[in-house]
Order: structure tokens, then sequence, then C-alpha cells
């Protein structure tokens, strides 16, 4: 009984799964059969338990279990889309439950009917954005909110659709490869992205081609490696190919989506052109003048190649005279710079050929040579005027010293190289003979003495002769004369220097005083050779001798050993010297011969006669030194003692007392000349004033500038006192260059100027005329004028 009611329940279960299946839509079929047969076993055991009347126990464990549901994205029907079905044993009609979703999209994104279960996707998906979505699933009592279970985790999974095409990220592409490639090199590779899913169907399974670049490149479809598709791709017929290559997915099937990018391949250079010259003649006319090192022409190859590939080099590899020039290569233009190396000269050759040869500096290695070409240069050589030549560019003269004048010191020539041959005219550039010793004949270039030459002033003089054309003056030449002048013996031997002989008195008969030698301004050939001997007057010398010591020197020797200072304090010995020049050449020279003090070694101690009367220990140097330190003595008492009595009188006023920038305030003002009692007018007559001096106290006294003197001490007249004071002050050069006030003892009515003071004015400033003043002297012309400024700005 048991086992057939259990096979009756299975078949009502699977008749109502059949029901199930074909309500749900495919997409939510998988979890649904997971469940229901979850679901199933639960019923089986439940409806087991209830015929057998057993006791039905509680468990922990649900009695439902599902693991992920799936859903297509960028689905957009009218309603919601039905993910899948929540069921639960519990669920048996008698207790109300609810279901209820929570996580990722709980909500918004997905809802869940609270009593069947179901799952609905609310919104469109995009798989892109996000793949699946993790969620929580509970059952709760409708009424209580009780958990009835606790949560379980399940995932829905978003299903992808080919949404999405191609993209090339990293485009567009640059290339480069070298031209001339083999057909297979790799040029470059290109990569393409799909957002789509890579594991579901072939949404991102991709495939690429060339839509554009062909025949040129080729690309393989899965690798998208772009290669070179035909053989030698010439850069110089075509530099730069633009390619356009496709990605597209679903495996390049029917329906699948595309993306293109851009390939910009570069054809890079190689040496695989010779450089060519424009033309295989080239013809240069240069004039036979050119300086050295300067162009003469130039030439070019012309290297379809670029960069180093296009650089050649140039070479003359043979012709006449090639060492004449030379060809270098300019670096900026590439050109072959025809250089002169050694002049040119009409007369000479009028014409050259070379063969100029252009070369890549670079070469291809399997080409096994380099790139050549070669041409032809013709240059022809251009008459043009050329100065005269020298027939040496240096000559060397000699002459005697003391030749007399116009004697001819040699001759300097130079012709005309030109075809015409025009005279040549010479003369001296004074610049190089500027004591004007030497003179030239302007026809036939014969150099003469205009003055004496002294070989012991100037050996040599080096000159500089000018040739120049009769027909063109600008046309000149310079050629250097380097004139010797010989010796000839014109100078007596004299000695070496100002000899001054010591003699011991305690010295032995036979000592050597004094080793001489001399010298000759000449310069024999042979060399010097020096005679000495005592003049005839004293060639039976008591007291000295002389020996010859072969090396044209002399010892003079002492004859005796009672030499005295007391006696004689110095002796003066002649000495004639003979050169051995033609004819020879002699001189006197003394030789002083001083008699000194010496110690017992003969060492020289003293040689004055006033050294023996000094005191013993007490030389003529310690007393010098004495008497020095008494003159200084005495000069410093005498400069304290006179600046103590000028202490009380100083010459420099002070600066409370410069009356330069001061005003001078006081409430006495004499009254004139009968005035006697104001002030004593005998401070007028003092000695000084009597001299027509008056010290100055508005500035530093000058000691030396002492005025010229007034007149005596009687009858000083006060007026011509001061009259001689003002034009002194006016015409002194010496006087500062800023008024001064001058202080005088004297103001009295009797004087022409009357008082200078405005106390006793009665009238304005503006009644008076100052133009008087102006008679008065530069000083006074001045303070006229002040004043007169003064009533005129008033009046403005």
């Amino acid at each position: 009984m048991p086992k057939r009611s259990e096979e009756m329940l299975t078949d009502v279960w699977t008749s109502l799964m059949l029901v199930w299946i074909t309500c749900v839509p495919y997409t939510s079929m998988t979890p649904i059969i997971s469940q229901s047969k979850s679901l199933q076993t639960g019923s089986t055991a439940l409806l087991r338990g209830l015929v057998e009347g057993q006791r039905i126990l509680s468990r922990a464990k649900r009695g439902w279990v599902w693991n992920q549901m799936f859903v297509l994205e960028e689905f957009s029907g009218p309603d919601p889309i039905l993910v899948g079905r929540l069921h639960t044993d519990l669920d048996v009609g008698s207790t109300p439950i609810k279901y209820v979703l929570a996580g990722e999209g709980a909500g918004t994104i997905f809802a869940i009917n609270e009593i069947t279960g179901d799952i609905h996707a609310m919104k469109r998906l995009d798989r892109e954005e996000k793949a699946e979505y993790t969620l929580t699933a509970q059952v709760t009592n409708r009424d209580t909110d009780q958990p009835l279970e606790p949560p379980s985790e399940f995932i829905i999974k978003v299903q992808d659709i080919n949404d999405n095409p191609p993209q090339f990220v990293e485009g567009p592409y640059r290339a480069s490869v070298p031209e001339t490639s083999q057909v297979g090199t790799s040029v470059t590779r290109v990569t393409a992205t799909d957002a789509d899913d890579p594991v579901y169907g072939n949404s991102a399974k991709l495939v690429y081609s060339i839509l554009e670049g062909q025949p040129y490149f080729s690309i393989d479809p899965n690798t998208a490696i772009i290669k070179i598709a035909l053989h030698g791709m010439d850069r110089e017929m075509r530099e730069e190919y633009l390619v356009v290559i496709q990605a597209k997915d679903m495996g390049g099937h029917m329906g699948g989506l595309s993306g293109t990018t851009t390939v910009t391949v570069t054809l890079t250079d190689v040496n695989d052109n010779p450089p060519k010259f424009s033309k295989s003649l080239y013809e240069f006319v240069i004039p036979e003048d050119l300086a050295i090192g300067q162009p003469g022409g130039k030439v070019k190859a012309n290297d379809r190649d670029i960069g180093e590939n296009a650089k050649s080099t140039y070479n003359i590899i043979d012709g006449d005279e090639r060492d004449v020039f030379e060809i270098t290569t300019d670096a900026q233009t590439q050109e072959g710079i025809l250089r002169l190396k050694k002049p040119l000269n009409f007369e000479t050759k009028k014409s050259y050929t070379l063969k100029v040869e252009a070369a890549n500096i670079r070469f291809d290695p399997n080409s096994g040579a380099p790139f050549k070409d070669t041409a032809t240069v013709k240059i022809a050589v251009e008459d043009s005027d050329e100065p005269p030549v020298f027939s040496k560019p240096t000559f060397v003269l000699q002459v005697d010293e003391n030749a007399p004048i116009n004697t001819v010191v040699g001759t300097v020539t130079a012709r005309d190289p030109d075809v015409t041959g025009s005279l040549v005219r010479y003369f001296i550039d004074r610049h190089t003979d500027l004591e004007r010793q030497f003179n030239v004949n302007v026809d036939d270039g014969k150099i003469t003495l205009a003055k004496p030459l002294d070989r012991e002033t100037d050996m040599w003089h080096n000159i500089t002769v000018t040739a120049t054309e009769i027909r063109n003056h600008s046309q000149i030449s310079r050629a250097t004369v380097a004139i010797r002048v010989l010796d000839i013996n014109d100078n007596a031997p004299e000695f070496a220097t100002e000899y001054e002989a010591f003699l011991c008195e305690n010295g032995k008969p036979g000592q050597v005083i004094q080793t001489v030698s001399a010298v000759d301004k000449d310069d024999p050939i042979q060399g010097h050779y020096f005679e000495y001997r005592l003049i005839p007057e004293m060639l039976n010398n008591p007291n000295f001798t002389i020996k010859n010591n072969g090396d044209n020197s002399i010892s003079v020797l002492a004859k005796h050993d009672t030499f005295r200072r007391q006696k004689q304090e110095m002796y003066f010995l002649p000495i004639i010297v003979t050169d051995n020049g033609n004819p020879p050449m002699s001189s006197t020279n003394t030789l002083t011969i001083r008699v000194c003090g010496c110690s017992r070694e003969g060492i020289v101690q003293s040689c004055n006669v006033e050294a023996y009367v000094l005191p013993i220990g007490l030389s003529m140097g310690a007393l010098i030194a004495i008497l020095a330190c008494i003159i200084l003595l005495l000069v410093i008492v005498v400069l304290f003692v006179t600046l103590r009595r000028h202490k009380n009188k100083p010459l420099i006023i002070k600066d409370d007392e410069d009356v330069r920038e001061n005003i001078i305030r006081y409430d006495d003002e004499g009254g004139g000349e009968e005035d006697t009692e104001a002030f004593d007018i005998a401070t007028l007559q003092n000695p000084d004033g009597i001299n027509g001096y008056l010290p100055r106290k508005d500035i530093k006294p000058d000691l030396q500038f002492m005025p010229r003197q007034s007149s005596g001490p009687n009858g000083v007249d006060v007026d011509e006192f001061i009259n001689v004071r003002l034009h002194e002050a006016d015409n002194d050069p010496t006087a500062p260059p800023y008024d001064s006030i001058q202080i005088y003892g004297y103001e009295g009515r009797g004087s022409i100027a009357g008082s200078l003071s405005s106390l006793e004015t009665a009238s304005s400033d503006s009644d008076q005329n100052y133009d008087y003043l102006r008679e008065w002297g530069p000083r006074f012309r001045r303070l006229g004028e002040l004043y007169s400024v003064g009533e005129s700005d008033k009046e403005t």
C-alpha cells in the first residue's frame, strides 16, 4: 500500500511539472527545472510521511535550492521580462508566506511577486555595463514578517548579444618599411577589441581584412599582421601609402558588426640610386690672379635618395697638373667646390682639363661597391694685369760701416710678368726706413747709402722696396731687403767695468791687487786680442806692475809692502789697452787703487784716513748713527717749542666763528671820524696795519702769500687803506668763491659810501636807488643787482 501511494504521487508531480515548463519561458527553464526537482523531492517526502502517519520533524535546512538564473541583455519588450520563479515547499496554501528579494538591483532593476515568487526585470540590461547581479531571497510570514527560513543567495547573469562593433583603440596607425623589401616582410600589427562576451557565442570573434591598400599590402585575418604584398616597391616612385583595415566580429559571417582603422605606411629610403651629374662637361673661366683657396667653380651630382644616402664626396681622379686644384664638398648644398691650390700663370699655362668623380658616402654592401659618376671639367685661365714680380722675395746685402754716402749697397730687380711688359719703378717704403739712411734708384733699383752707418748701433737694417708699374700705379709688389753692416775696427778697447781696487797696508809684495779685462765694441772675424801696458811715464813704476794672464786679462801686482794711508790714501794707475784690429785702436784707462786697513786675514775694514784718529772699537758708521740720533732729537725739540708758542694763536678759525653763513649781530655803531668815544682810532694804526696787512679770519691764511706793503707808519690814511684792501680783495685769485664779510674797525660819515647800516636810514627801501653801488667795484655791483632784483620782486 505505501509503495503504491508513492508511485501515484510521483505521477501527479510529473504531470504538474510538465504544465509548469509549458508556462515558463525558455530563459528561465534551467533554474526552474533545478528548483522543481528539489521541490519534487521535498513534496514526495512530505506526502510519504502523511500516508504513513508518521510525525514530521522540522529541519533547519531549507526545502528549496537554486544556483543561478539568466536574462538576455538589451531586451526591450512592452512588459517586464520574467527572469524566474521562486517556490518553497512551505507554500502549501495553509501558511500565509511572502517572498522577499534583496541585493543588487532589488526593487529597482528586479522585482518579485510576493505571493507567487515570480522575478521580473524592470529595466533594459547591458552586459557590458554589468554582467551579473547577486541577490538574496527569503521567505517570511506575510502577517508577522517573521522569517520562516534563512535567506539564500543566488546570481542572475545577463546573457550577451552581439551589440558592440570591434574598435581599434590605438588607431590610426603609422608604420614604416624599407623600400624594395621582399614580399611577406612584416610592416606592423594592428589590434581591435570587442566589448561583447568572448566566451558566449561568436560575438567577440574577429576577422581582419584590407579594404584599401591592395595589391601593395596584405593582412593576416587572425593575427592582423600587415605584410608587403608587392615586389620592388620604390620610394622614389611613391613614398607613402594609406591602408584601410577592417575588423569584423561573428567570425566574419553575415550579420556581424565591423570597425575600421587606417595605417599610414611610409617607405624608408635605401641607397639604391647612384649620384648623377647634371651634365657631363663643365667649363669655367678663372682669372690668373685668383687667390689661393678661393673657389673657382662648382659642380653637383644629384641623387634621388635622401638623407645620408644622398650624400656624396667629390675627388679629382684624372687630369693635367691635378695638384693645382682641389675639390671639396659643401655639406649644406652637396656641391663640389673647385678651389685653387697653387697660383695660376696665364703666360705659362692657359687651360686645364680635369676629371671629377662623385661617389656616395654610404652604399649597400650587397652591391659590392659604392655608386659613382664622373664628369669632365675644363678650366680656361683668364689673363690679368699682374703686379711686378721681384727676382727674389728677399734680398740680403752687405755694406761696411762708416762707408761714404752714395755707396752702392746692392741692386734689386723686378719685372712685369704680363705679355705687354710694362716698365717698373722702385721706391723705398719709408715706414721701414724712418731715419732715411738709404736711397733707391727708381729706374734700376740700385740701393745707396744716404747716411753713414755704425755697426755698433745697428748691425742689421731691414727695409721694404716696392716695385710699381708705370702704366698702372695700383699694381705694386714688395720685397724685403736685409742689409748687414760689416764691422771695421773703429772702436778702441776699454775696461770692462769701472774698476776700484783695494790694497791692504799689511799686504805682501807681489800680491794681486786687481784682475783687469777689456771689451771692444767691434767684432773682428778672428776674435779679440788685447795688449796691456803701462804708459811710458809709468814703465818704471815703483809701486805697481802688471802681468798678462793669457786670456785677454791682466793682474795688477804690488811691488812692496810699505803702503800707508797717512802717507798716500789713493793711487791712480794708467793702463793702455790696444786691440789687434787693422788699424789697431788703443785707449788709456785709469785704475784707482785705494789703500785700506785690513785684518790679519786680509779682509778690508776701513779705507779712510780719519779712521786712524777714531777711538779704538768705535767705527765711522757708529759715529754717523750717533750724530743722526742727536740731530733728530734737536729737530723734535725745536718743533715742540714752536708748537707751544703758537698754541694760543690759532691760524685757522673755528666753526662757530665762520662768517660765511652766519649773521653778525652788534649793538655798537661808530659815529664816524669825529666820534672818538665809540672806538680807539689807534687800533687802525697798529704795526700790522702800518705794514698794510690785516689777517683774514674768513679763510685759512697762506703763510707763503704776503700782500704788498702799504704806506709807512706815519700818516696812515684809513680811507686809502680801505680802498687798497678792497682792491686786493677784488683781484686776489686765492680769495674764496663765496661772499665773505670783511671786518674793519672804521665806519664814519667822512666815508664816500657813508654808513652801511640801515639804522640811521630815514627813507624806506623802496625810495632808494642802488645803481651807485656799481661804481664801487665788482663786489658792490653784485650787491646792487641783488637789491635791485628784490625791488622788482616786490613790485611784481
